[in-house]
């Protein structure tokens, strides 16, 4: 990309405020925190509910960008750049990437639908990439920001893109289709994600179709609903030269009808009819999901005729596809972002974006294999790709691949390999510690034979905590919060059991003003790992506050006794307005200054220099429970008194903060200063209706170690709790209590999902196993179990349990390995 700022003036409608505009973009960006922004960015100043770009100009521009794309300009910061100044910044992006997408005229592949995208997308571009040079989404950026991000890759060398799009409600789907002007558009699988977006399938269906208004073919599953959809929208849209494409399981009259389809060993014949010819065809999934994926990539083949010798030949080769990028322990205190199944420029960019978010140790190595379909020529690409690892501060770059070793002088510190094989014969003496690795490889090079050898080695239970839901979670209670209002998350008990460094990075990400833990340990150990944000300790304990002075952590003072011990260290110290934070209690019980001794409080603190009171807080007692509206009332208002009182005597202005999850939904009043958002976060609401709009953060997953098949009459498990009335196969599980599960979710009260189906446990839940009943599953040993996630939900175990999920989550032993995604 090399456009001149002055032609985006008239493209963006936008009024010109600053000193220059003969200079060349070549970079747009909409991330703050990215180290590839650089003199030549363009920065978009997206404004949303949740945050403002805008509030990060300053810094960007002392870190060298000097073009914005702004609603407006911050005070002060007239004439210190230059400002593209529009009404808003997000329909500006799209209209960019619409303007850059007109600059290319080659055929463009459009996908839509609820289910399958990226999975089409991925595998059209493996199937069609040895003739074409394709430009695609990367990962699922199908999104009103993601598919103008990724229109912009687009280069000269390209000729076939493959672009996805994603909405969730009516309206949205015209602002997409301005972007991506698809020639080809393939409709996948209908299903019930962003039901609540659309008032009935129908219109769902309609909105989507809408991304095909100027395509020549639309290809599709053909049914009755889908069918009338395309008339009415073919009126709407009337493209003389459109054609219809579909196939069918039941429907004759489809252009591609699917007379039959049969699983064996691991793979499934397919026989259909084609233009009045019979084919086969194999392809190396079982699933239902995969097999509808695959007829979609078929008929695109169709459409473009190759013969069923090439046809066959390239699908028989698909692959799982593997969509997330995923953080997971190392080696000698190394951690592993884990990449290893893509290659290509667009995508290094994202991931170096992610490695630079998730660090936990300064020092930062990148594992790069060949990369293909650039665009570039190779001397080029490697010229981007050696500034990529300039900007993001790489210590070290492994290359992997006979074309990147030949770049190697382009690559300071850099060990260059001309394979996987020749890595792994010298893997001893590469000295992999204390650092964290982005492993990103082509899928011919077999990266995972290199994350198989940096990976921590523990048993096969692991807990994946989808960071993204944790970003969802955390945006949709940010939109219920008035714009000057701070938010405290809760990182305390290993962040809900669900990791706490890995979560803290993700957090200091996204900018939250401060983060919680109960104990100074818990404090201690994300400043070690690199956190910047300030920390508050709840639960002190005298015998820490030299550790939390120490650690610049910031202490829950709920004591007269506790206050003066911590001044006395102050004292000691000679701390100037150290920050504390003053524990008020209006009705818990728990911790806290009551009312009878707010004025012993005010006496001790009045005139003293060595501390600073940075908040006053409380804690809400049944915030969940509108039971108890008048109890919660009183003690806002409580709070409310009592913290004025502070303030008044103290010639103070702290922030104040009293709401937890339940809190910010059902008292959004009472939100102060600042609100303390916990559980939530990790995606369970005590209210049912709010349940819906969060996301499953965390899955509990292990594998049947062993299968086995036992007569009527015998027994399993300690103590004989389960008799079988019935030849019974059952599954062994490696988790047990030690890792958490509770004895009391044992004996067909509790259940694992195997293959998508329930499998009730057997008998006494052990140490570190239990057994569950497979009768009814088509199973065997090695396939993956859920122990809970979407199915069972963590609520579910606690309503049976007659607990709260709180405990379910804190109590996963640490023993389990935590793989983070995203």
């Amino acid at each position: 990309m090399s456009i001149n700022l002055k032609s985006l003036i008239s493209v963006l409608d936008a009024k010109f405020i600053g000193q220059e505009t003969d200079i060349f973009i070549d970079h747009i960006s909409i991330d703050s925190r990215s180290l590839q922004n650089g003199f030549q960015t363009l920065f978009f100043a997206l404004s949303g509910i949740n945050n403002d770009a805008h509030l990060y100009i300053p810094e960007l521009i002392e870190k060298g960008v000097q073009n914005f794309v702004v609603q407006y300009i911050p005070d002060n910061y007239e004439g210190k750049a230059n400002f593209l100044v529009v009404n808003d910044s997000l329909k500006a992006l799209q209209e960019f990437a619409g303007y850059y997408r007109d600059l290319f005229n080659f055929p463009i592949i459009g996908l839509t639908g609820s289910n399958g995208k990226t999975i089409v997308k991925e595998w059209l571009n493996f199937l069609l990439s040895p003739d074409y040079n394709i430009i695609r989404s990367p990962k699922s950026y199908n999104s009103q920001v993601g598919v103008p991000l990724s229109v912009i890759a687009i280069n000269e060398k390209h000729n076939l893109g493959i672009f996805e799009a994603g909405i969730s409600t009516v309206n949205e789907m015209v602002n997409l289709e301005k972007i991506i002007k698809p020639n080809i558009g393939v409709l996948t699988n209908i299903g019930s994600a962003h039901d609540e977006g659309f008032e009935n399938l129908e219109q769902k269906i309609k909105e989507k179709l809408q991304l095909f208004k100027k395509s020549k073919i639309v290809i599709y599953q053909k049914n009755e609903l889908v069918d009338q959809c395309l008339v009415d929208f073919s009126k709407e849209n009337f493209l003389s030269e459109r054609k219809l494409f579909s196939w069918s399981f039941s429907d004759q009259s489809a252009d591609v009808f699917v007379l039959k389809k049969e699983t064996k060993d691991d793979i499934t014949v397919i026989k259909y009819e084609y233009k009045n010819e019979i084919f086969n065809l194999e392809i190396p999934f079982q699933d239902s999901a995969s097999i509808e994926n695959a007829i979609s990539c078929l008929l695109v083949l169709l459409y473009y005729q190759y013969n069923s010798a090439t046809i066959q030949n390239r699908m028989q080769m698909l692959y799982p596809v593997e969509m997330r990028l995923e953080v997971k322990n190392g080696i000698n205190n190394c951690s592993i972002i884990d990449d290893s199944y893509s290659s290509d420029f667009q995508s290094l960019k994202i991931a170096l974006d992610f490695l630079e978010s998730q660090k936990k140790n300064a020092s930062k190595t990148v594992i790069l294999s060949d990369i293909f379909q650039s665009g570039f020529s190779n001397e080029e690409l490697y010229s981007k790709v050696a500034q990529l690892i300039l900007d993001n501060k790489i210590n070290r770059v492994i290359g992997i691949g006979t074309t990147i070793s030949s770049f190697k002088d382009k690559f300071p510190k850099s060990i260059m390999f001309q394979n996987t094989a020749e890595f792994t014969a010298n893997f001893e003496s590469l000295n992999f510690a204390n650092e964290t690795i982005l492993i990103k490889g082509a899928r011919s090079f077999q990266f995972e034979e290199i994350v198989t050898l940096l990976e921590e080695k523990t048993h096969e239970t692991i807990l994946e905590i989808n960071l993204n839901s944790i970003s969802h979670n955390l945006n949709f209670f940010k939109s219920k919060l008035a714009s000057d209002v701070k938010m405290m998350v809760m990182v305390k008990a290993f962040g809900y059991g669900n990791g706490g460094l890995e979560i803290a990075k993700l957090l200091e990400h996204h900018k939250v003003d401060y983060l919680g833990v109960a104990f100074a340990d818990e404090g201690i150990s994300l400043k070690n790992g690199g956190i910047k944000l300030p920390i508050m300790v709840l639960n002190p304990e005298s015998t820490s506050f030299a550790s939390i002075i120490q650690y610049q952590l910031e202490p829950e003072i709920y004591s007269i006794k506790g206050l003066n011990a911590f001044l006395k260290i102050a004292r000691e110290k000679n701390l100037k307005d150290f920050p504390i934070h003053i524990k008020l209690d209006t009705g818990m019980h728990r911790l806290g200054f009551e009312a009878n001794t707010i004025d012993e409080l005010i006496a001790t603190l009045k005139g003293n220099s060595t501390v600073r009171i940075q908040s006053v807080l409380s804690h809400l007692a049944t915030s969940d429970d509108m039971n108890h509206y008048d109890f919660v009332i009183s003690q806002i208002n409580l709070f409310e008194k009592l913290s004025s009182k502070l303030m008044t005597e103290l010639k103070v202005n702290p922030i104040r903060h009293i709401l937890n999850t339940s809190g910010i939904s059902n008292f959004p009043s009472a939100q102060f200063n600042m609100v303390r958002l916990g559980i939530g976060l990790y995606g369970v609401s005590n209210d049912a209706s709010e349940q819906k709009y969060l996301e499953n953060v965390g899955t509990l997953k292990s594998i049947i170690s062993q299968v086995r098949t036992i007569p009527a009459g015998d027994s399993v498990g300690y103590g004989r709790r389960f008799m079988a009335e019935k030849e019974t196969r059952i599954a062994t599980i490696p988790i047990g209590y030690a890792d958490g599960i509770s004895r009391l979710w044992g004996n067909g009260i509790g259940y694992v999902m195997i293959k998508n189906q329930k499998a009730p446990i057997t008998g006494s839940i052990c140490m570190d196993m239990l057994m569950v009943d497979v009768s009814k599953i088509d199973c065997k040993e090695g396939d993956s179990v859920i122990i809970f996630g979407e199915n069972p939900t963590v609520t579910e175990i606690a309503n049976a349990l007659k607990t709260i999920p709180y405990e379910i989550l804190a109590g996963i032993s640490q023993r389990v390995k935590r793989v983070f995604f995203r």
